[in-house]
């Protein structure tokens, strides 16, 4: 780092794809005023070159560190070997896939090191204990955590033993003016919506987390419960994954193939989500999940598990609904109750949008980093073992 430069920030993460932490990682990127601090991001395993190029700010480099699958001893050696030739102010891992670089960076002589936690595949209680123990271990290593939810914040204190004086808690914020409500069919399919049709939708990546054919069976069951189906609903299931080919087969298997979009993974998600009524998300496990706020930005009311942190984002009967997750049932008949009722989903969406601009905004998320990064800088480093 040269001396006329802003401190330099090592984001480390497990790959740069489309994902809520990584468009997280992105906004904050794009966010954060060069002057302050300039970035690079190093990827455990790969990126991909569509989603890197939504990083707007020039200078920052991504690398590759093509961790091989399993254990991969070398990629310890990699990684201290960039950050010697970096040499960043602040490392800042992210998630349990990136903690262990926190010995790397301890050993490449990074002082200011960070860690954030932004959600887990599971329940913590369905964990790994072997995850538990690592993070305790690693725990002396980290200056300062970060926790995305009340949840994860709970956690990371009584479970892993985190002082509160060492943790913040940030929710991501949502770029409000991309974001914005509108009336917008023309990103669906030529004839696929019909006037009076109420467009169903999720985004995210096919994976078991996310849950989407938990999804596929609500409309299943909602197309027995309302009447003229068919003409009254569609389904928009945005992203990629292995669970794809599951979810087309279900809705063959039903009849409702026809009813339902699955476009895969795509760039512009505000045009899309403002082509829908109403978002759901089935997940069996979150963070703080930014389609939500990004579906609340549109103005679209939200149907959600009660999992994670969606209950710190959904309120209930307010700007949607919060359901058991891996209940199709009481999905549907949550989705049911906007469907049948456009005032209601018409009210839930615009108190969501009026959320959104009260306490989730980019702004408030990139001061709250911007506090953390200062701070670190500030604090006395405390050499948690002697080399």
């Amino acid at each position: 780092m040269t001396n006329n430069q802003s401190p330099l920030v090592a984001h480390i993460i497990h790959r740069l794809d489309y994902g809520g932490l990584e468009n997280g990682l992105v906004n904050l990127i794009n966010h954060i005023p060069p002057n302050r601090y300039h970035h690079a991001i190093i990827c455990l395993t790969d990126y991909n070159p569509e989603f890197r190029r939504r990083i707007q700010q020039p200078g920052v480099e991504v690398f590759a560190l093509h961790k091989s699958e399993g254990h991969d001893l070398g990629l310890y050696g990699r990684c201290w070997n960039l950050l010697r030739q970096l040499r960043p102010a602040i490392v800042h891992t992210r998630n349990l896939a990136a903690l262990e670089m926190q010995f790397p960076a301890w050993l490449a002589r990074v002082q200011r090191r960070v860690h954030g936690e932004h959600g887990w595949d599971r329940d913590p209680a369905l964990m790994n204990p072997r995850h538990h123990r690592l993070r305790r271990w690693l725990r002396p290593l980290v200056q300062h955590y970060i926790a995305l939810s009340g949840e994860i914040a709970g956690y990371l204190e009584t479970r892993i033993g985190v002082a509160p004086e060492r943790m913040s808690r940030i929710i991501n914020g949502v770029d409000s003016v991309r974001f914005h409500p509108g009336n917008d069919r023309s990103p669906l399919p030529d004839g696929f919506a019909l006037p009076g049709t109420r467009v169903i939708g999720t985004a995210g990546r096919l994976e078991n987390v996310k849950d989407q054919p938990n999804l596929a069976r609500a409309f299943i069951r909602l197309a027995k419960m309302v009447p003229n189906a068919r003409q009254h609903m569609r389904l928009v299931i945005i992203g990629e994954g292995s669970l794809r080919a599951g979810i087309e087969s279900r809705l063959n298997e039903a009849g409702l193939r026809d009813l339902a979009w699955l476009p895969g993974a795509q760039d512009d998600i505000p045009r899309l989500l403002r082509s829908f009524d109403l978002f759901v998300l089935p997940s069996q496990a979150e963070g703080i999940s930014n389609t939500i706020l990004e579906a609340m930005a549109c103005g679209l009311p939200v149907v959600a598990t009660d999992v994670g942190g969606n209950a710190e984002l959904v309120v209930e009967n307010e700007t949607g609904r919060l359901v058991p997750a891996r209940d199709p049932e009481s999905l549907a008949l949550a989705i049911q109750e906007y469907v049948d009722n456009p005032e209601r989903m018409r009210a839930h969406g615009t108190a969501g949008r009026r959320r959104i601009e009260e306490q989730f905004s980019m702004e408030a998320m990139v001061t709250a980093y911007l506090a953390v990064y200062d701070s670190v800088l500030k604090c006395r480093v405390k050499t948690p073992f002697s080399l």
